[in-house]
Order: C-alpha cells, then sequence, then structure tokens
C-alpha cells in the first residue's frame, strides 16, 4: 500500500511519505478495533477521534489525517477507491503530509461487507 500511495503522490508531484511507527500503531489498533466492535466510522466506540488516538499512540506532529475503508479485496483495490473519493483523495495527495501508519485487519466488520479493514493514518 504504501508503494501504491507513494505512486500516487508522486504523479501530484508530492515526495513519498515514510512509515511512522507511532502512526502505525494507531492505524492497525483501530483496523482491529473496527473488526472487533463491527463498526466503520472514524471515531472509535469509546468516542476518541482519529486525532485522539495518534496522539495516544506517540505520534507528536502537527497536522494529521486519517482515510479508513472496508471490504476491499487488496491494497491496489483500496488505493483506487480512494484516489474515486475527493476526501480520500485530498490525504493522500496532500503533499505536506510526510509519514503514515497504514493499518490492516483481514477480518469482517460487518456480515454483508467483505472481509478487511484497511486505515491510512497521515502526519506532518
Amino acid at each position: 500500500m504504501l508503494q501504491l500511495t507513494n505512486s500516487e503522490r508522486a504523479k501530484a508531484g508530492c515526495g513519498p511519505l515514510r512509515t511512522n511507527s507511532a502512526l502505525t500503531r494507531a492505524a492497525n489498533a483501530h483496523a482491529t478495533d473496527m473488526v472487533v466492535h463491527h463498526y466503520f466510522d472514524h471515531n472509535s466506540q469509546d468516542g476518541r477521534s482519529p486525532f485522539d488516538r495518534m496522539k495516544a499512540a506517540g505520534f507528536t506532529g502537527g497536522s494529521m489525517a486519517e482515510n479508513i475503508a472496508v471490504g476491499y479485496s487488496s491494497a491496489a483495490a483500496v488505493v483506487d477507491g480512494w484516489m474515486h473519493s475527493e476526501g480520500h483523495r485530498r490525504n493522500i495527495l496532500d503533499c505536506g503530509y510526510t509519514m503514515i501508519g497504514i493499518g490492516y485487519d483481514s477480518g469482517q466488520v460487518k456480515p454483508d461487507w467483505g472481509n478487511g479493514s484497511w486505515v491510512q493514518d497521515f502526519g506532518g
């Protein structure tokens, strides 16, 4: 997913993202939390926002954003889906973000949706 995301950024003239361990912890935890508790939302069921989760995981940067998706069968499919969604595309192509955490859980969020919970947490 990192390579696919950075490829889209390169087309737009943005520098590549590098992985950040705190953002990765936050993204993985949220992907799993959505599967375990069967919900799909940027806000956790305990009321925490993406920004709360990133800070709690140890991220100290100033700017943050999050992309989430469920039911996609591959990283290529989810990145393509995000690139066709205005808000998600804006996050991916924001040249101010320099770091990313990628989270994935192969479980099912809702019975009528396909497997896979995907999260990108961006920081700058």
